[in-house]
């Protein structure tokens, strides 16, 4: 079994980030920002843990989040020491986002469906829900950890490997095979650290929107201030992230002459 160094991919991600950080985060903006930013404006308001009614925003929050998958497999792409221009990684992402998209719904879909049908149970009666279902809901969350964690490599796969959807699924559970616990380690931590830094970026600069600009409302300076900076800093932590999946699967993948390259604009 291949050794995983959480520490090892941590250096190679700070380093390419301090060579390179200007580039990527010209990705960055046009893929996960920008998109993210409109979606975001154009996103109606509702109550609190309900969707707004279906609109034109729903098709742009959908179109968002394929320009944003682009942008994860382009970071992967320079990320695990490809030599390809920032353009190229950009069309490889284009092309490998449906196998990699296929790949996702292939082992989450089922999840969600299941899901949805236990909580629909749940939500009959909520002051006083089915233990049934509340325990299902409870294991379905566990399995799903679990198996987050065995396809955590997919989007490393579909970038650096030509592979069908199936092919994809099946790489990424033999290559965190073994190691588990310790993805699962690295993934809490992670998810911690940016659910705090976003969550504190987000209240301090709601904070100046409503004393400086009188507020947050939909379609004014103060939320499109919210809005940019959020997505910034969403951006920044996803970026983050995907380098760590590159350099992880360069390891578990034992390309070791896989370097973290420069990767150069193509101008």
């Amino acid at each position: 079994m291949v050794k995983l160094s959480i520490s090892k991919a941590w250096d190679e991600a700070r380093g390419i980030i301090a060579r390179n950080g200007g580039l990527l985060m010209t990705i960055a903006l046009a893929l996960f920002v920008l998109p993210g930013v409109i979606a975001e404006l154009v996103t109606p308001e509702a109550p609190s843990g309900e969707f707004p009614p279906f609109g034109y925003w729903t098709i742009l929050s959908i179109i968002a989040l394929l320009i944003a998958l682009v942008g994860q497999l382009a970071v992967i792409r320079l990320g695990t020491g490809s030599r390809a221009t920032v353009g190229e990684a950009i069309g490889d992402g284009v092309r490998r986002a449906p196998a990699y998209l296929a790949a996702s719904l292939i082992w989450l879909l089922p999840f969600l469906l299941i899901g949805a049908g236990l909580l629909g149970v749940v939500a009959r009666n909520p002051e006083n829900p089915s233990a049934p279902a509340v325990i299902g809901v409870l294991l379905l969350v566990c399995v799903m950890l679990y198996f987050a964690m065995r396809m955590l490599m997919t989007s490393a796969v579909a970038s650096a490997e030509s592979a069908n959807p199936l092919a994809i699924v099946r790489r990424s559970w033999d290559l965190t095979r073994g190691h588990w616990l310790r993805l699962l380690g690295f993934f809490l931590m992670f998810l911690f650290a940016a659910i705090v830094v976003v969550a504190a970026v987000g209240a301090i600069v709601g904070i100046l929107a409503e004393v400086a600009l009188g507020g947050a409302e939909p379609m004014t300076v103060g939320a499109l201030l919210v809005a940019l900076i959020t997505q910034i800093v969403g951006a920044a932590v996803s970026v983050l992230l995907m380098l760590m999946i590159a350099r992880i699967y360069v390891q578990l993948a034992g390309e070791q002459s896989a370097e973290a390259s420069v990767p150069h604009s193509g101008t």
